[in-house]
């Protein structure tokens, strides 16, 4: 076994490849990492590159310059030009720039150390590194050697450390580099901070040698008194294990055996199910467990589907009373993650009367969409396939498709996740069609349970500019029709949206992803005075006007509840580097345009 651990070290190693995903790390055993780590900005990353531009990582004697290394000088003639013990520190999990003044603006490369001693609970048992995330490009080291490479700022990733890590004295080094790139996922432009940093929690999570990796517990599609899914199980001795899964409050306690390839599938008859729902979001607590290994998961079941242009929820017509959400951290700025963070977010949701949030524009943290599980709350979760990308380029399709598997992986099984979203504002072309198309066939493959959608744009209908439709390839593909539109304040003022209407000629549901308009909290003007409250409170009454004459609109979730952090913004006394957007102030006082949200939501 101990040098099976050492080959899949070295092939990691070498090949830099994406490690299977540990599921519920949420509830195992874990050794937290947070806190102080020891940290070096490097912006000409010369702890990476020697100076003629060579990895050191790639040479079999890169010497002392080497970051990852952790050197310390031999006696005082030996030269070493830089010193982790000695430099400052930043917490983790959080970004560098609100953490660190002279940090704020910074985009570029910075090296976190953590050092700390472990002692693993039984001698026989494997340990992985696992990051909740880390923006945007993570180059990881354990002791001096490395474990591998993540790209993508908001989905988790693990490593095996087995055989690398030692009872005393181990040290991990993380090269973190938030550079934007025409290449990337998201791309060089959006409207959002670039937090960059280790932005969500760090852990040692410890299985034992055949482990339970990976599992999906399902309402089945075609019953709705059964239970579907499969369990996969990872190690070396897996092939016909005997697998218990146990729900005792429906009184199920079932046995079934993993296949050679230490996967079992299964159908499991459960009676009389409490479907989870906004007004009742009950969880069952589910145990999975084999001779080695155990977990605890709740899960809610209950089934989602479109019919015509009705969304159905446990087979019962839903309308999708949202909001939009960006990860910051509420009153104070920052990337948001802690479980205060999203109890925070959720409160407000709450308050405003929503059943539903959309989680923009990447995969948020796992603590939010675990407490939408247990506070009824709807979600739909994207990935950050936002405004254009390079849609002909293969890597970038990759990177993409590895995020969206990512975030699919981690939260199959939240009952409140009801939409994964393929992208945010994209020019149709035949290159972008394909890439979307692939998208949400992996997903589908991946998930069949849920709903695809996507953020399209609206164009006019027949050559009339106050009659909108979506004529875009992409609606074919998708479940529900979501479009953005912001009549009112991009196009036009609020008088506009009397002259305009939409026809939309696919028989499905639609969903207004945004709309919204800026307001300074506390200026105060008449109603076509732009940044007052006034005028988005106006923008609003007239905006829901306009869209309850959709025949066929199932949702909105206008943009957005809280004014977010954007370098796009730049109006002095103004945005000040702020989208005012919100409904709620970068400072928490909710503006007039909350209440008016909220008394539609009231009725209906």
């Amino acid at each position: 076994m101990k040098k099976f651990f050492i080959y899949l070290l070295l092939v990691t190693a070498n090949t830099f490849a994406q490690e299977n995903l540990l599921i519920n790390v949420y509830n195992r055993t874990f050794t937290s990492l947070n806190g102080e780590w020891n940290y070096i900005v490097d912006p000409y990353e010369s702890g990476y590159y020697n100076y003629r531009y060579e990895p050191y990582d790639k040479q079999s004697n890169p010497g002392k310059g080497a970051y990852f290394l952790n050197a310390k000088p031999d006696n005082k003639t030996d030269l070493v030009e830089y010193g982790f013990d000695k430099s400052s520190v930043i917490n983790v999990p959080g970004d560098w720039n609100t953490q660190k003044e002279n940090l704020f603006y910074y985009e570029g490369t910075a090296w976190y150390k953590k050092s700390f001693d472990y002692q693993k609970k039984k001698n026989t048992n494997r340990v992985f590194l696992y990051f909740d995330a880390v923006n945007y490009k993570a180059e990881v080291y354990l002791n001096g050697k490395k474990l591998g490479t993540h790209t993508g700022g908001f989905t988790p990733f693990n490593f095996e450390i087995t055989g690398l890590i030692k009872e005393k004295e181990n040290f991990i080094i993380v090269k973190v580099d938030n550079k934007r790139l025409k290449e990337g996922v998201p791309t060089l432009n959006t409207d959002w901070w670039n937090y960059g940093g280790i932005t969500r929690d760090v852990r040692l999570v410890e299985v034992g040698e055949n482990y339970i990796e990976d599992y999906f517990i399902q309402l089945d599609l075609q019953s709705k008194d059964k239970l579907a899914g499969y369990i996969k199980l990872n190690g070396q001795n897996i092939s016909g294990k005997q697998i218990r899964i146990t729900i005792p409050e429906l009184k199920i306690d079932q046995t079934i055996f993993s296949s050679e390839e230490g996967k079992a599938s299964f159908e499991i008859k459960a009676g009389e199910i409490k479907y989870w729902s906004p007004e009742n979001p009950y969880l069952y607590s589910v145990t999975i467990s084999t001779n080695e290994d155990e977990v605890i998961d709740q899960v809610g079941f209950r089934s989602i589907k479109t019919e015509g242009q009705n969304i159905l929820l446990n087979d019962k017509e839903i309308f999708l009373k949202g909001i939009c959400i960006h990860e910051e951290k509420p009153f104070v700025g920052g990337r948001a993650y802690s479980p205060g963070d999203a109890e925070q977010l959720l409160k407000w949701v709450k308050e405003l009367g929503c059943n539903y949030v959309r989680l923009a524009h990447y995969p948020h943290n796992e603590n939010i969409v675990r407490l939408a599980d247990k506070m009824g709350i709807l979600v739909w979760e994207e990935i950050p396939v936002y405004w254009t990308i390079q849609w002909e380029n293969e890597e970038t399709y990759n990177n993409a498709a590895n995020q969206l598997r990512e975030v699919v992986t981690r939260d199959k099984n939240r009952a409140s996740v009801i939409i994964w979203s393929m992208a945010n504002e994209t020019p149709a072309s035949n290159a972008r069609n394909i890439f979307l198309t692939k998208l949400a066939e992996q997903t589908r493959k991946l998930d069949p349970t849920r709903l695809i959608s996507a953020a399209l744009e609206q164009t006019n209908y027949g050559g009339n500019p106050n009659t909108r439709t979506i004529n875009d390839p992409f609606a074919d593909v998708v479940d529900i029709i979501s479009f953005n539109q912001y009549i009112g304040w991009y196009d036009g003022t609020p008088e506009k949206c009397k002259e305009i209407s939409w026809i939309i000629t696919q028989n499905k549901p639609v969903i207004i992803s945004e709309f919204g308009a800026d307001a300074k909290y506390g200026f105060h003007a008449d109603s076509l005075t732009r940044w007052s409250e006034e005028y988005q409170e106006y923008l609003y009454t007239e905006t829901l006007k306009m869209i309850d004459k959709l025949p066929q609109l199932r949702g909105i979730s206008p943009w957005i509840l809280a004014d977010f952090r954007s370098p796009r913004r730049n109006l002095p006394g103004i945005q000040d580097g702020w989208n005012r957007k919100g409904l709620i102030s970068s400072g928490g006082e909710k503006k007039k345009v909350f209440f008016v949200l909220k008394k539609y939501y009231e009725l209906k």
